[in-house]
């Protein structure tokens, strides 16, 4: 757990009548306006008198007894790729602004909304999701909460949602995910993010960025919040999770690839970690994954995300080329040199590619690997150098990326020491596991919160 309070414990201060809907939305609006803060970074959009309204009638219904799911009167936020009702879609982008206005809410929007939510703005991000840094030169770029002085990446694509939660200018912020777009910036923001299985979560009213692989999530302060608003989003019945004993668990970690490049303080971090869920009992082992090895070819000429990103911009790019991130770009363009053939190709590597890493799975709970291999960097440094912002880039995104060509799902977990640079712990399993990784990651909390608490 990130320190943060949860939904669950705001809904029992909101029962016990120790705070009130409009108490936590003022709050989390004066944080977003505060000139001081990260605010008018993080967010492209606040809707501060619709909130307030909406908080007042949460309040009311409250009183008559008629909260509607634990999300009831809290302040949320969304990703400025879903759509509002009466608002534009930018993506985080110049290009869309003068756009018509969305004429209904996206439905993962609307059902955060008939559960009980109160939304205060729309947040910043990566133009068009496509960069795992969360650098945007159209709205500014949040900072991570460490090392505010330096000024670090708070991660992308769904940068402004990370600091959001992590400021508590939201209590859960929803983001989408593709190549690791909610889990990024949940390890750099020190909070917990889920990525799902991608098809359990309506797509409807969000702007795409690879129909393939895009998920949509929540990034909050605990697994157990992630879990309350994964099932609102997927229109079931609260989770009903079965959390394991740690020493019934048994946990796989990739020799291939994913600690290639990590820094110091995430490999240190990473062990502290695996040692503490072994002397809770849980069984670790180091097992080869070489089709991990084998993605950079399969997506050597841009993959799916080039190809399906391309066209879907191919109309705006003609428009307005020069309106584009040319970072961000160039990185589309590649999907314009792809041939039908190389699209297939990778549609036809995939399956084979999931049957052949999901078997190396099948007898393990989880696979464990740390989200990314670096702590946040500066973000200075990336705007400076080009071939610095596509490196790191490329190395930050690798590990997650694994987890979205699985088509499988994911938490990142803060693992590292209060008071030291935020390192998040993948949880992460094939496709439709997700209630079990769900149930798997609150054991790994605890474990994790023991420690820290010891």
């Amino acid at each position: 757990m990130s320190g943060l309070p949860t939904i669950r414990a705001l809904q029992q201060a909101l029962s016990n009548n120790e705070t009130s809907s409009v108490e936590l939305v003022a709050a989390a609006l004066d944080r977003i306006a505060d000139p001081a803060g990260e605010g008018a970074r993080a967010f492209t959009r606040v809707y501060a008198d619709q909130a307030m309204q909406a908080a007042q009638a949460s309040d009311t219904l409250r009183k008559a007894g008629l909260a509607r799911s634990p999300l009831e009167g809290l302040p949320i936020s969304v990703k400025d790729l879903f759509d509002v009702a009466g608002d534009t879609t930018t993506a985080g982008s110049v290009v869309l602004k003068d756009k018509p206005a969305a004429t209904r809410n996206a439905l993962v929007v609307q059902r955060l909304l008939d559960a009980g939510a109160v939304l205060v703005g729309r947040t910043n991000m990566t133009e068009f999701a496509y960069s795992g840094l969360g650098i945007n030169p159209h709205y500014g770029s949040p900072s991570s909460p460490w090392d505010r002085e330096t000024g670090r990446i708070s991660g992308g694509s769904s940068s402004g949602a990370g600091v959001a939660v992590a400021d508590q200018m939201s209590v859960m912020s929803l983001g989408t995910d593709t190549g690791g777009s909610i889990r990024i910036p949940s390890a750099f923001c020190g909070i917990t993010g889920f990525k799902p299985t991608a098809r359990r979560i309506p797509s409807d009213g969000t702007l795409p960025l690879s129909s393939s692989l895009d998920s949509s999530g929540p990034l909050a302060a605990s697994v157990e919040c992630c879990a309350i608003v994964d099932a609102i989003l997927a229109g079931k019945p609260a989770h009903d999770l079965n959390v394991p004993e740690a020493k019934q668990l048994r946990f796989a970690v990739p020799s291939s690839m994913v600690l290639e490049d990590a820094d110091d303080h995430v490999l240190a971090v990473f062990e502290q970690a695996l040692d503490a869920l072994r002397q809770a009992g849980a069984q670790i082992d180091t097992i080869d994954i070489p089709e991990f090895e084998r993605l950079p070819y399969i997506n050597r000429k841009g993959g799916l995300i080039a190809a399906e990103a391309y066209a879907w911009h191919a109309e705006l790019i003609e428009e307005g080329h020069d309106k584009y991130d040319p970072l961000v770009v160039s990185r589309i363009l590649r999907g314009r040199d792809m041939t039908a053939a190389d699209y297939i190709e990778v549609l036809e590597e995939r399956p084979k590619w999931q049957r052949a890493v999901g078997a190396r799975l099948a007898y393990y709970d989880a696979l464990l690997m740390p989200t990314t291999p670096l702590v946040a960097p500066a973000i200075k440094a990336l705007q400076a150098d080009e071939d610095t912002y596509f490196s790191t880039n490329l190395t930050i995104l690798r590990n997650p990326t694994f987890i979205n060509y699985l088509d499988g799902c994911g938490l990142s977990l803060p693992c590292h020491p209060a008071g030291t640079a935020p390192v998040g712990l993948m949880v992460a399993g094939p496709a439709m596991r997700d209630t079990h990784i769900l149930g798997v990651g609150l054991q790994v909390e605890r474990v994790l919160e023991a420690v820290r608490n010891a």
